[in-house]
């Protein structure tokens, strides 16, 4: 697949607003984990393979396992995941594919029993930030590192 055109040079004031967004967004108080799960959710949703890669990647080497990573697209049926993270995944979900339901009463309720307003709000603009990145890989075809 031929890279298309390259947002970081023709872009570069974007570039750099939507790179510091997502720096601001990684310093939130969710744990390293929680982050690499709805980056990598995310990013198979929308079929980033720039994105999978990358953050699979980063998963490993802070402790997920590759069990736990094969099995993320199938999490609600297995037992794996935590409730909490089973909540996080699934408004992740949500905010990802916002155009087909929203997120849902049930999906929002589900995440206050175990995350506050801060940190739902952490997840959704994390959510926010990989499908900005999704979009960009996706629609210019950024290559997959080895």
């Amino acid at each position: 697949m031929e890279q298309r055109v390259n947002i970081e040079q023709t872009q570069p004031d974007a570039w750099k607003a939507l790179y510091g967004l997502s720096g601001i967004v990684h310093r939130s108080s969710l744990t390293t984990i929680q982050k690499h799960l709805i980056m990598v959710r995310a990013s198979q949703i929308n079929s980033c393979a720039f994105c999978i890669n990358m953050h699979r990647k980063d998963a490993l080497k802070s402790g997920e396992t590759q069990q736990r990573l094969f099995l993320l697209s199938a999490w609600r049926e297995t037992d794996l995941f935590t409730e909490e993270e089973k909540a996080m995944l699934a408004l992740t979900e949500e905010v990802t594919v916002i155009s087909k339901k929203g997120v849902t009463d049930a999906t929002y309720k589900q995440a206050e029993k175990f995350f506050s307003a801060e940190t739902i709000g952490e997840i959704i603009m994390l959510v926010i930030v990989i499908n900005a990145w999704n979009r960009i890989a996706v629609s210019t075809h950024k290559p997959i590192e080895n």
